[in-house]
């Protein structure tokens, strides 16, 4: 049976930079799923690899489809922005391929309950909240064209977004009130060092070797 590992966190918590790390780790072997997303395509951003780029038309169609798996909409300062992980027939989770995929504790708990608890496993990634600021500042400051108002809406939302509320209804919490799969980013090389160490003994009961 295929798993999907699928990390959650806020923005500006290094889980692009993780992503790309573990999809690089060869012994891994996980597969990468591609989103959709409404958004403009940002600066150094190339259609297909980041994300699939879609105007509103081609995501109602996949919509009346039923092709959309979770939608996340976000009322920005440049207008709506969704991102969706959409049923394009990339996905085999009846096989022995592993996956990966990016996302927040909403859409986990969407992707979980399309594909199943047991093929779905959580990897939460954290970063103190000065820190990530800190890091959002920088990202946007290195920018051709940087958008600090949208920066700033973004950060406050995660503060709501991934709440104890929130992340204890998406089954993120267990009942002592401690976080599942939680990792501290405070460097990237021990973060991903501690994550593949995750992903690999997940794998051991089933007896899966790469």
């Amino acid at each position: 049976m295929g798993k999907l590992y699928y990390l959650i966190g806020k923005s500006s918590t290094g889980k692009d930079t993780i992503f790309n790390e573990l999809l690089e780790d060869r012994d891994l072997g996980l597969q990468k799923i591609i989103q959709y997303s409404t958004r403009p395509i940002r600066d150094h951003e190339t259609e297909g690899v980041q994300y699939h780029f879609i105007d509103e038309v081609k995501r109602k169609a996949l919509e009346e489809a039923g092709k959309i798996i979770e939608q996340r909409d976000y009322h920005t300062v440049h207008g709506l922005w969704s991102y969706m992980m959409v049923d394009d027939g990339a996905v085999d989770l009846s096989g022995r391929q592993d996956y990966l995929a990016v996302g927040t504790a909403e859409s986990y708990q969407k992707v979980r309950d399309y594909f199943g608890e047991a093929r779905v496993i959580p990897i939460q990634i954290e970063v103190e909240t000065g820190e990530r600021l800190y890091r959002a500042i920088l990202r946007e400051r290195n920018s051709d064209h940087p958008k600090y108002a949208e920066m700033c809406r973004r950060f406050l939302a995660d503060e709501a977004d991934f709440s104890d509320e929130n992340l204890k209804k998406a089954g993120l919490m267990d009942e002592n009130g401690a976080r599942r799969n939680l990792v501290w980013n405070n460097d990237m090389e021990e973060c991903v060092a501690e994550i593949r160490g995750l992903i690999e003994k997940d794998r051991k009961p089933q007896g899966k070797r790469r």
